[in-house]
């Protein structure tokens, strides 16, 4: 894994995966005390940055077949939607207690949905392999796959574009972390681009696997893989692939309160008109609620996605829109 692939991903995404633009209020710079900048891959195609691992994975495959992954719902529907448009099936591993929208998006974009139980312990990555072996597909992980790091890095690749026309040199680069892809591929990029910035990857309380992973030097486990509202960055641990360049690049991890992502929520629909779904919303929470652990006068929070429940994203509003 390193910057030639991230870049030759880009390459191969150019005209396919939308650059997402960077935006800023004066109103959530306020809240923050210093300048805010909010990378909106909730605009992506299939509402996540997930679109651009599936792209570059999917794109860089010679070998004919469907595609098989496991996921929450953000990689699923950015599977299903590019196997659909390269021409191939696409079986999805889903937990039955996703959010009813992803399941049903996924499936709308053509994809056929087998559940698990992830409360009860099911091994998703066996799951997967097992159904890749028996039924000859290709297995593209939800971020423990190279091509997929390389494709979510390109996100890294704009950051650091977007960042010198705005005269930003340095800062902290906030990123919603579950497994660390995004994360990792966004450091690889970033270090080679703009190596001024430093990444940290951001959790929710309970599912700080990452942030307890670079404290100790090795990869730790959450003692529960389900629950909470943030689903998309919910994951058991750091991958192997993603967590040595993590341990390497980044800095230490945030960890968040819920309430503080529906407070982020309300506050990108208010000032931003921008619509994300509590993991999505993650990093803005850390760089808005939680500035006495940011340093400089600019923070770049990556809002990974928005693809969030209608009854959700209404309580987020009701209770704490201003």
């Amino acid at each position: 894994m390193n910057i030639d692939m991230i870049r030759a991903a880009a390459d191969r995404a150019a005209g396919h995966v939308r650059r997402t633009p960077l935006l800023n209020s004066p109103f959530l710079d306020d809240v923050a005390g210093r300048r805010v900048w909010i990378k909106a891959e909730a605009l992506q195609h299939t509402g996540s940055f997930k679109y651009r691992g599936a792209w570059s994975a999917i794109s860089a495959l010679t070998d004919p077949g469907g595609i098989i992954a496991s996921s929450s719902g953000n990689h699923a529907q950015a599977i299903a939607r590019v196997a659909h448009l390269h021409g191939r099936e696409a079986v999805i591993i889903m937990p039955d207690d996703a959010p009813k929208m992803k399941v049903d998006n996924t499936r709308a974009l053509g994809a056929e949905v087998v559940f698990y139980d992830r409360m009860a312990g099911v091994d998703r990555d066996k799951m997967a392999e097992d159904m890749a072996r028996d039924r000859n597909l290709h297995l593209i992980k939800p971020f423990d796959h190279p091509q997929v790091i390389a494709g979510q890095g390109t996100t890294g690749l704009e950051i650091a574009d977007q960042a010198r026309a705005e005269g930003i040199t340095k800062g902290q680069v906030l990123v919603c972390c579950g497994g660390g892809g995004l994360t990792s591929g966004i450091a690889l990029a970033l270090e080679a681009e703009a190596p001024n910035f430093r990444v940290h990857p951001v959790e929710p309380e309970k599912f700080d696997d990452v942030a307890r992973s670079l404290k100790s030097g090795q990869i730790e486990t959450n003692a529960q893989t389900g629950g909470g509202i943030c689903d998309a960055i919910v994951t058991p641990a750091p991958g192997q692939l993603t967590f040595p360049h993590l341990h390497r690049l980044c800095g230490p991890g945030f960890v968040i309160p819920e309430d503080d992502c529906l407070r982020a929520m309300a506050h990108a629909f208010s000032r931003l008109k921008l619509v994300l779904e509590p993991g999505g919303a993650i990093a803005l929470a850390a760089a808005l609620f939680h500035g006495d652990q940011i340093e400089g006068d600019d923070v770049i929070c990556v809002a990974s996605g928005g693809n969030v429940d209608a009854d959700m994203f209404a309580h987020a509003l009701k209770v704490y829109a201003q």
